[in-house]
């Protein structure tokens, strides 16, 4: 268990090496491209297969206990060690990062996007699980932040070389965001590392807060809650999220919609909940107010772009959904309660499988159309894609009724859980805010049920023998592989939410009980 937890960390880094080397002579196949886009999908698949295995040994029996651990002395003088364990939080996260980069590795290998070497783009793709997989896997508070930061530059490469219009601007701005939320995110974690003597984070939430003043815990949150909600993306600070997804290849708003954004959240969950909960309960009605915001201020921003006359990119409309879904999130989170931050845990998983499928499909009816301009594709009386493609129109409708939170699939659990949590906030909260915080969730419900259901409508229904698409293709084998276990599991984690739930509710128990199980 220990080797297959440093192996899935540390295996991605050691492949995207790989891939830059010239392919040995009996592996190239029709040509060095296709060589190195198999190397990708054959490195993706073995850490899944890893992450498969470890999930398969992982004590499902003791969930809240810390599992697969390495700790090992890395910086002496610093008190730095490379620490790494995952526990029924960390574990569902790790088996979606995998997955999803695996089925990213796969759905390029057959579409690869515009821009330059191939090479360089498998390697940008591991490196980029490297970061994920270590975020969600290590358990000290500088390891955190580097591999949060690890991320940054494949993301932005992948923007700038392989994205559509304005990539420059995008990635330019995606860059700055969140480069400078995580200078300010080093500023908290340096504070509470260097108050409470260590940075382990098993230590630290075993201690849960009582090692740190007050006005410690305030700053801490402040500063370390302002890079994490750059990250999530929290309103008001979620303005690059939009001009990054829209400018980004299919799978890279795939894996930034999908694993990038939860890195956000997991660091609230992780550290802030269990080290500073002075602090969290200070700023708790604070956040729960821009969760609440921003869920009603995202499903607002997609009715505008469906509107007739808009010009809404259907990308741009998933990117306002994301912000309005981790407002669920985040208000699952600010309630402090076992049931609000199970919700949120929950709703992570459910948008990573949803919003993934999303941005795969709307990535096709893209590459179909030509582009994903919603007055475009609707023309007069619709897209017709029911009658055109009814395979790739059935998905669509499909991934939208599991985005507006249809029960039965994943989407529902999430958000009904953040709600509850809201009705009955923590000890010491304000109920009367917290109510009008889940009122604002409910109307948000409404909301994304209205502009889901109006894209669907101009999307997927319409006259077939109006405009000048006659034929489409319809679902294609390699689009078949990548996108039936994210709807496979959409349904699963709808019929049978215990699975996770059994697997967070322990963790977040001995979580909130200041690491008592």
């Amino acid at each position: 268990m220990q080797f297959l937890l440093a192996f899935i960390v540390a295996a991605p880094l050691l492949g995207a090496v790989a891939a830059l080397l010239p392919a040995p002579p009996g592996l190239k196949g029709k040509s060095p491209e296709q060589a190195v886009l198999r190397h990708g999908v054959t490195v993706t698949g073995v850490i899944l297969a890893a992450a498969i295995a470890l999930a398969v040994g992982f004590d499902h029996d003791s969930p809240s206990r810390f599992q697969a651990t390495t700790d090992i002395s890395w910086i002496q003088a610093l008190n730095i060690r490379i620490h790494l364990g995952v526990d029924g939080i960390s574990l569902p996260l790790l088996l979606m990062t995998a997955l999803l980069f695996f089925l990213c590795a796969l759905y390029s290998y057959f579409k690869l996007p515009d821009g330059p070497s191939p090479k360089a783009f498998v390697a940008l793709l591991l490196v980029l699980e490297s970061g994920t997989l270590a975020t969600f896997a290590v358990l000290d508070l500088l390891l955190f932040f580097l591999a949060f930061e690890m991320v940054l530059i494949p993301m932005y490469f992948l923007i700038a070389r392989w994205g559509g219009a304005q990539r420059q601007a995008a990635a330019w701005k995606f860059i700055l965001y969140t480069l400078l939320g995580s200078v300010v995110m080093l500023l908290g974690l340096l504070l509470i590392g260097l108050n409470s003597g260590t940075f382990d984070m098993v230590a630290l939430a075993s201690d849960n807060g009582r090692g740190l003043t007050h006005t410690t815990q305030l700053l801490a949150v402040l500063a370390t809650g302002t890079g994490l909600a750059v990250k999530t993306p929290m309103w008001p600070l979620h303005s690059w999220l939009p001009d990054a997804h829209t400018a980004a290849p299919t799978v890279g708003s795939v894996l930034l919609a999908g694993v990038l954004l939860k890195m956000g959240t997991y660091g609230f969950v992780r550290i802030l909940l269990p080290v500073t909960p002075d602090g969290m309960h200070t700023f708790a009605p604070y956040l729960g107010a821009f969760a609440a915001v921003g869920i009603v201020y995202g499903s607002l921003a997609c009715l505008a772009l469906t509107r007739r006359g808009g010009k809404g990119d259907l990308k741009r409309l998933i990117a306002y959904s994301s912000v309005g879904h981790m407002g669920f999130v985040l208000l699952g989170i600010a309630s402090m309660t076992p049931t609000g931050v199970n919700g949120a845990l929950f709703a992570n998983i459910a948008h990573g499988l949803i919003t993934g499928l999303l941005f795969f499909l709307v990535g096709a009816l893209k590459d179909r159309y030509g582009t994903a301009d919603l007055d475009t594709l609707a023309g007069a009386t619709g897209a017709a894609l029911y009658g055109r493609a009814p395979r790739l129109g059935a998905l669509l409708a499909f991934a939208a009724v599991a985005s507006l939170g249809l029960p039965g699939l994943a989407g529902f659990w999430g958000e009904m859980l953040a709600l509850f949590g809201a009705f009955d906030p923590g000890a010491g909260l304000s109920r009367p805010a917290f109510l009008t915080y889940m009122a604002a969730g409910a109307l948000g419900t409404l909301l994304t049920a209205a502009y889901l259901l109006i894209v669907v409508r101009r999307v997927c229904m319409g006259d077939p023998k109006e405009g000048p698409e006659l034929s489409l293709a319809d679902v294609r084998h390699y689009e078949f592989a990548a996108w039936t276990p994210l709807v496979v599991l959409t349904v699963l984690a709808g019929l049978w939410p215990a699975v996770l739930l059994g697997l967070t509710d322990p963790a977040v128990q001995k979580l909130l009980a200041g690491g008592n199980s």
